[in-house]
């Protein structure tokens, strides 16, 4: 395995480098894309948390970029993303998310998490392009919200999230279909009414982290989408109106926010979607309060009780911070657990003089340490592993998407018909009959937390 040194601010030691958790991480992702004109390879993450990972077949493929980007050194690459930015001016914003990597941070108009990202792109209404520095699902739920004749673009195609991809469309339906035998009755529009106690049998809920044909499955069958800072009273929601919920696709984020509302560990069965009945008895689910999915964040599955005992002998004083994508024993064992933003504002809100040891991906841990350089910051995992996917943007494709609008924005100064330059590369395009039922959802989620 080759050592990587990954570097954590000022606070972290550097006498040193970290081993990475996959030696290709030292290498650019460019050798894991497709060759023009020749079939795909099988689908992978690529280096990182996921890389244990089974992609499904579905999962996107980014053909070779021109070689030029591949070949250019950083400065030149720096260079030309600057002067495609100043091109295009207004009719660009470039979103980045927390977990990217610094040098394309460095670019970004906007950053945060996904659903904030998404959100601030509709405050950028003169913008013709949203380049959207993150992975799939968050390109879609862009996509969702913006204007249809604004495009959004994710620079690499291959910018999946295994999370969202443990929950697939076929996967989901064929769950419901086994509750709705096992319950007895249908479970979200039931012909007779709801039950004398006015609920429905199910209601759906799924986490941002999902495809947008999971987010339109719950906007069809009366559910909503909730993010890891508003999940607690998106469950409330959707407790007042169905006796379970069916949480997807993240186990871990259903069970930490169920367990801190008062719900029993024997109310939330696990639905594993490769076994019948998810694995579980016909009565435990009519039992269940809360149904989780079996699907995890690579990153954030990482960390482990064990990793807060070295922290805590290490330093007594530290403050352990994590994530609720961690498991259940984690954050219990922590003393605090939020959303991406509750973390950047529990380490902004520690004295000078802090030791914080923060349960989340490491390009936004190390930021953290170097935006604070008054406090010692570091990582639970001393595996340095970021998020596989997360990690294939790379400056050298937004380079060559930005390069490509600006090419194109000439051609039409020119005079050339829309129609006939093709469509925006690396456009991502949710269809309209899943959008309808997929805004459905996220509006639901912006009536209980605007």
């Amino acid at each position: 395995m080759v050592s990587v040194a990954i570097t954590l601010g000022r606070s972290a030691p550097t006498s040193a480098p970290v081993s990475s958790c996959d030696s290709r991480l030292a290498a650019e992702p460019f050798a894991l894309d497709a060759m023009p004109g020749l079939p795909a390879p099988a689908p992978e993450y690529g280096p990182g948390a996921s890389v244990v990972d089974t992609a499904p077949a579905h999962t996107p493929v980014q053909q070779q970029i021109p070689e030029r980007y591949r070949r250019m050194e950083a400065d030149e690459v720096h260079a030309r993303i600057r002067a495609a930015k100043d091109a295009l001016g207004d009719a660009v914003v470039v979103l980045g998310h927390h977990y990217q990597r610094d040098e394309v941070i460095a670019h970004a108009d906007v950053t945060g998490d996904s659903f904030l990202l998404a959100r601030r792109s509709l405050e950028r209404p003169e913008a013709k392009y949203v380049v959207f520095c993150g992975v799939h699902f968050m390109a879609e739920t862009a996509d969702l919200l913006t204007r249809p004749d604004q495009a959004v673009v994710l620079p690499n195609l291959a910018a999946g999230c295994s999370m969202a991809d443990m929950a697939d469309l076929d996967a989901v339906q064929d769950c419901w279909d086994q509750l709705e035998a096992a319950i007895g009755r249908p479970l979200d529009v039931p012909a007779d009414g709801p039950g004398e106690d006015g609920l429905v049998e199910v209601v759906p809920v799924t986490y941002m982290n999902s495809s947008a044909a999971i987010k339109a499955f719950c906007g069809e069958h009366g559910g909503i989408v909730c993010t890891s800072s508003n999940a607690t009273a998106v469950l409330e929601w959707a407790f007042a109106r169905g006796r379970r919920v069916l949480f997807v696709p993240d186990q871990h984020l259903g069970r930490n926010t169920a367990k801190a509302m008062g719900v029993p560990a024997e109310l939330m069965p696990l639905w594993d979607p490769r076994k019948p009945l998810g694995g579980n008895s016909a009565q435990a689910l009519v039992d269940a309060r809360v149904l989780l999915w079996r699907g995890w964040c690579s990153v954030h599955q990482r960390f482990t009780t064990a990793q807060i005992d070295a922290a805590r002998a290490a330093d007594p004083s530290v403050q352990v911070v994590v994530h609720p994508e961690c498991p259940q024993d984690v954050v219990d064992a922590a003393d605090q657990a939020g959303s991406t933003e509750f973390i950047i504002k529990a380490v902004a809100a520690a004295p000078a003089g802090s030791s914080l040891a923060i349960g989340t991906e490491i390009n936004l841990v190390r930021r953290l340490a170097d935006a604070h350089p008054d406090k010692t910051i570091t990582c639970l995992d001393p595996v340095i592993c970021p998020c596989s996917t997360m990690y294939r943007i790379h400056p050298g494709y937004l380079a060559w998407v930005l390069e490509s609008l600006v090419e194109r924005e000439a051609a039409l100064a020119a005079g050339a018909p829309e129609a006939e330059l093709g469509a925006v590369v690396n456009r991502v395009v949710v269809d309209d009959d899943v959008a309808v039922h997929a805004r459905a959802a996220l509006e639901r989620m912006l009536a209980v937390v605007p």
